[in-house]
């Protein structure tokens, strides 16, 4: 009888501590969670404490010993997972997961590659405590039977879990007012309210988000037209209509970072076309990707339509079925033949559905290209050499004036690379993706080089424009330590910042050609690239809803924001809620950056507004009112 009292609670209590105590590990081992008080390091010590008391105490519940076991291994075993997942997720993205990145469950396959990279032989230990919560279930599987817990003691135990709960959101609350506010910030969420409960919210955020669409009416545009209006950015009269009549070749470049550029390994250079390239282009040195989750469909997104992504998932499946007005609609519209070039799975990201809203005419996928064994690498497709070539003799064929997007494939991580395909030596240090991307990089740059004079063959060269632009960062923070060692310097949260700036190159022949280019360093982002563009082919973008500017104009704000609230200017580094000096990345005096903050607030808000809303199809239908009459 001693022994089946002991089991009533013992069992449960140990499930609740095991699973307490390997989340706060979780938090200090595998997550960057920055603490800056004892305050905060006690909200993420409780954090995870009340989900837990919740849902191992129903438990409480059941009187039987099987059914009580089984259902306590069943949430042990769930939970596990969660943050086992949260944990390979965040070892890549540098992030947490959340429910639309779940339902993209048609990547999963393409990114299984990448995802097993970030397993490691030591992850049993996320793990060990259900071999223990087992071993101590056997031990005290004799009685069938429990004794039932009395009403009172549960009565007692669900008030100390809310309690617990209260406790939690009061000291968070202080800690950080306006806590739920801020959605977009999810090292915030998961450092005061804890992974379970986080996911809960989540949950409760993408509830809410379907119900905007159906909720949202026209009158919601009138604020942000406004806004918009207020701050739209003159083009530069000398370069607006310069490529006025062009065939517009927009090339992503996979996970570039600008560090590499005019940079070596071991004395040679990562990318000695791009070095050359700059030299007779618009090359911006100071652009910055701004993707969250949705990696490379995000800045898709963003270059297409000059608005942010989601905080949360990406676009590309979430609001697929949106009304836009992106780039190559209005090119489209113009004139131009409009395509996209991916020698991909057709369905990747959604791609196949997504571009019929951004005005493509034609996806030109993987079922259009030739792909041998021996001109691919599994799981992403076709190397960057051969996609280049197949696709300049596509563009042959294409109607002219025309606009193309290409997206690279071959930098992708984990970035292996083919013995035959290597230039250039890896990288020395601990981390074998660090050491790889440079090889990676180095045969990207190489197949630039191919395809410019592949063009310039073909006859397509000389009556175009060419766009380069990275799509997101390759190497995440989780290789901080190999970055430092490269750099030769400490990777802080400002040197950290300024890694996220990747090229943007602008090629004219005829006008930044035979060293006729420049640097122009003025702080922009991938949300600056539609009006750029379109200003340089001729095309006003005043009156379109859009949160970028041209960043050849003089008015351009010399201002980038980005999705979790963080932003950079000319003075000011707001990042991991600190504001630093952009000259000597030194903290400063936080006030100095909070109008920048109301900004990025208000610009974030305002795009996931439009997005959740689909409000872009209200005013699409005033223009054709207008139009009429």
């Amino acid at each position: 009888m001693n022994k089946l009292k002991k089991a009533n609670m013992l069992i449960p209590v140990f499930a609740i501590v095991m699973l307490w105590l390997k989340t706060y590990f979780v938090y200090k081992t595998s997550f960057n969670i920055k603490i800056e008080n004892i305050m905060q390091e006690f909200i993420l010590f409780i954090n995870p404490l009340s989900f837990i008391l919740f849902v191992i105490g129903v438990s409480l519940f059941f009187k039987r010993d099987s059914l009580r076991n089984g259902y306590i291994i069943t949430v042990s075993i769930i939970l596990s997972i969660i943050l086992y997942s949260n944990v390979v997720f965040y070892r890549f993205f540098t992030d947490f997961l959340t429910l639309p990145v779940l339902f993209q469950t048609s990547n999963f396959g393409d990114l299984k590659e990448s995802a097993i990279t970030e397993i490691n032989w030591y992850d049993f230990i996320y793990f060990l405590d259900l071999v223990l919560l087992i071993a101590l279930m056997k031990l005290y599987k004799n009685a069938e039977k429990l004794n039932p817990i009395k009403k009172l003691n549960r009565r007692a135990y669900f008030l100390i879990a809310a309690a617990m709960l209260f406790l939690n959101l009061g000291l968070a609350e202080t800690e950080r007012p306006q806590l739920l506010t801020r959605t977009f910030d999810r090292e915030m969420l998961i450092k005061n309210l804890g992974t379970y409960n986080y996911h809960l919210y989540d949950v409760f955020l993408q509830s809410k988000s379907s119900a905007q669409r159906a909720l949202a009416d026209s009158s919601e545009l009138a604020a942000i037209e406004n806004y918009i209006e207020t701050n739209y950015v003159e083009p530069n009269s000398e370069m607006f209509g310069v490529a006025k009549g062009r065939n517009v070749i927009l090339v992503s470049l996979e996970s570039i970072q600008s560090f590499v550029i005019n940079n070596d390994v071991y004395g040679q250079e990562i990318t000695p076309f791009l070095n050359d390239f700059i030299k007779d282009s618009y090359y911006f040195d100071n652009f910055y990707h701004q993707t969250a989750q949705g990696k490379t469909s995000d800045s898709e997104f963003i270059v297409e339509n000059s608005m942010y992504g989601l905080s949360r998932g990406a676009v590309f499946f979430t609001h697929s079925g949106n009304t836009l007005n992106a780039m190559a609609n209005q090119l489209r519209d113009m004139g131009y033949y409009t395509s996209a070039m991916h020698a991909n799975n057709k369905s990747f990201w959604n791609r196949d559905i997504m571009y019929e809203a951004i005005g493509y005419d034609y996806y030109y996928s993987a079922a259009d290209y030739e792909i041998t064994p021996e001109n691919s690498k599994e799981p992403w497709g076709m190397k960057d050499k051969y996609f280049f070539e197949q696709s300049v003799e596509k563009m042959k064929m294409m109607r002219q004036p025309f606009y193309t997007k290409m997206i690279t494939l071959t930098n992708h991580h984990p970035f292996h690379l083919d013995e035959e395909d290597k230039l250039i030596p890896e990288y020395d240090s601990n981390s074998g993706t660090f050491n790889r991307y440079f090889t990676t990089v180095r045969y990207m740059d190489e197949a630039l080089k191919e395809f410019i004079q592949e063009l310039e063959d073909q006859g397509i060269y000389e009556n175009s424009i060419i766009v380069l632009y990275g799509d997101h960062y390759g190497i995440s923070e989780n290789h901080n330590e190999a970055m430092q060692q490269y750099l030769g310097k400490e990777v802080t949260p400002f040197v950290n910042a300024d890694l996220q700036k990747v090229p943007f190159i602008i090629h004219i022949p005829g006008v930044t050609d035979e060293g006729n280019g420049s640097v122009i360093s003025t702080v922009s982002g991938q949300i600056d690239v539609k009006p750029t563009l379109l200003n340089l082919i001729g095309i006003d973008t005043r009156g379109d809803i859009q949160f970028g500017g041209d960043v050849f104009s003089e008015e351009h704000p010399n201002t980038v924001i980005f999705r979790d609230g963080s932003f950079i200017t000319q003075e000011y580094v707001f990042t991991n809620n600190t504001c630093f000096s952009a000259i000597s990345g030194e903290p400063i005096e936080p006030s100095l950056c909070e109008p920048f903050q109301e900004k990025a607030t208000k610009e974030l808000e305002y795009s996931d507004k439009i997005i959740y809303g689909d409000l872009l199809r209200f005013y699409e239908k005033r223009d054709q009112k207008l139009s009429i009459q």
